[in-house]
């Protein structure tokens, strides 16, 4: 099975200027903090030494400590990915769209100085791939239960800057049950009404035990037509509208080969975290949407971006 090509995205975090750092230097560990005259001297000795710039509290408390490793930006992110299965370098971006390449590096060679993940060559021996030691497993109820707090008690209205369809689908390709259309191939192909023509329509293709995501038409039969808009998507994904909910109400229409209709509330695996009940008093209040022929309507005369 193969795409003409798949989705990436990488932006440049920004980034903000920090005067307290810390470094692990010949196994000995400091803070030091640097003026801002002082801040490409300190840069340049941590570049000699090979070790990881990390802030820190200064301070021997063990929740100090275990902070100055997780909190650090795009920290709890890789080690949520790295609990899912996501061992290569180019899965692990597709998780973090906004990290750099050379960030995200960043951050796994700190991870590795800390004990907390592994790096092993690949079958091929032409690539590492990355695992989580004893420590960094230990992580991953820590992040589970950060999942189930953000899902109880922060807000369920997407702002503009969180609606992200490059993580969307990474994560409906990633999470899909391939084995909902078996023995079949098949082939859903999603429309976003809402966006313009050329970010609008994506393929996944599931057979022989995986889901590939394809960019551009793959060349099979489409067994499935999905249309919705990205923000009821990612709504719907996340478990905050119900699929039925979104058929009746306009905003999801579903078409094609009546196996395939059956199978795909099953091979649509939402988020771990979507039967998840929010505690705010604003629960299940979702902004008004526009139903998806209104708004395909809308965008059919927008020129392609």
């Amino acid at each position: 099975m193969a795409c003409p090509s798949s989705v990436t995205s990488v932006g440049s975090p920004r980034k903000s200027p920090s005067k307290a750092f810390s470094a692990t230097v010949t196994g000995q560990k400091y803070s030091t903090k640097c003026s801002i005259g002082q801040r490409r001297r300190c840069s340049i000795l941590a570049r000699t030494e090979k070790v990881a710039i990390m802030k820190s509290y200064g301070q021997f408390c063990p929740v100090a400590k275990a902070a100055e490793v997780f909190c650090e930006r795009w920290t709890a992110l890789i080690l949520r990915d790295l609990g899912m299965g996501s061992i290569h370098f180019a899965r692990l971006q597709r998780g973090i769209p906004l990290a750099s390449p050379t960030l995200l590096s960043r951050r796994l060679k700190q991870l590795v100085a800390e004990g907390i993940v592994e790096r092993r060559r690949s079958g091929t021996g032409r690539s590492w791939t990355y695992h989580l030691t004893p420590a960094g497993e230990e992580f991953v109820p820590v992040v589970r239960a950060l999942g189930v707090w953000g899902r109880r008690w922060l807000r369920r209205e997407l702002a503009d800057h969180e609606i992200d369809a490059s993580l969307l689908l990474w994560a409906m390709e990633r999470g899909a049950r391939h084995d909902a259309f078996a023995p079949r191939r098949g082939v859903v192909k999603l429309t976003f009404s809402d966006q313009p023509i050329r970010k609008r329509q994506y393929w996944f293709v599931s057979e022989k035990g995986r889901t590939q995501l394809c960019v551009h038409d793959p060349g099979y039969e489409v067994n499935l037509y999905v249309t919705t808009t990205l923000p009821d998507m990612i709504y719907i994904w996340r478990g905050d509208l119900p699929l039925a909910r979104a058929q009746e109400e306009g905003l999801l229409e579903i078409t094609g080969d009546g196996w395939a209709r059956r199978a795909f509330p099953r091979w649509l695996a939402r988020s771990g975290y979507a039967d998840v009940k929010s505690q705010r008093p604003d629960a299940g209040i979702l902004p008004r949407r526009r139903k998806i022929g209104a708004i395909a309507a809308r965008l059919d005369h927008i020129v392609p971006t």
